[in-house]
């Protein structure tokens, strides 16, 4: 009687398990659609601004790593990575050869920086918000979702991913890049911080906002029980 009834336990543990399992795959896979939707639908996820691409994709990676923590983050990060790797490769701008190996212009070609440039901060994106969230959340005066977490979240994603980018431009392609936006190799780093500015800053600014709104909702606990997301910041 016993062993039967332990098969019975056993067998409702698996059950449930790859109940939990299947509903991860889901998730993971509606975020990733999403992705790839706004990715390659045009003038929505990449804007292009004819020197470089301005990018909202960072939203849902962000919000996916609050959801389904640091691991799955990561692996839609690398999603948005291949997204880039793909739109520039296939449908290149003028600096295409920093996020791809196989684009080159006047002479100037990506390597093995391109792939470390167009993979590496996205992950990132995907891993970075969770911890600062969770941090913020630690010290948060009352229970439920903290606001001030979300928007550090979301503007923290964006920021790896920028500071990240246009600093590894600097490292690997500082010479190719002066010349593709026709500034003086000297003259680099300022063009770089001015497209920081530009560019990095509001993406940030829109990030903490998006990031803000989406996930007052999302993340109530009986919002994500309903979902099937079963990360718990504790509240």
């Amino acid at each position: 009687m016993m062993n039967l009834e332990t098969g019975r336990q056993v067998k409702g543990t698996q059950q449930a398990g790859n109940r939990i399992s299947t509903m991860s795959m889901v998730q993971v896979a509606i975020f990733g659609a999403v992705i790839c939707i706004m990715a390659f639908t045009p003038f929505l996820g990449y804007i292009p601004l004819g020197f470089t691409r301005a990018t909202i994709i960072h939203v849902p990676v962000i919000i996916a790593s609050l959801l389904m923590g640091p691991k799955k983050g990561g692996a839609l990060g690398f999603l948005f990575g291949l997204t880039s790797f793909i739109n520039n490769t296939m449908n290149p701008t003028p600096t295409s050869f920093v996020f791809t190996p196989f684009y080159s212009v006047g002479g100037v070609s990506g390597g093995i920086g391109s792939i470390v440039i167009c993979f590496i901060p996205r992950i990132l994106v995907g891993i970075v918000p969770f911890y600062v969230y969770k941090l913020a959340a630690h010290f948060r005066k009352k229970a439920g979702v903290s606001g001030i977490g979300l928007v550090l979240a979301g503007i923290s994603g964006a920021l790896v991913n920028t500071l990240l980018v246009m600093n590894l431009i600097f490292v690997f392609f500082r010479k190719g890049y002066a010349v593709a936006n026709d500034v003086a190799v000297s003259a680099v780093y300022t063009f770089i911080l001015s497209i920081i500015g530009i560019n990095g800053i509001p993406e940030a600014i829109v990030a903490g906002v998006l990031t803000l709104c989406i996930g007052k909702v999302l993340l109530k606990k009986n919002v994500r029980e309903r979902l099937g997301f079963k990360h718990d910041f504790g509240y």
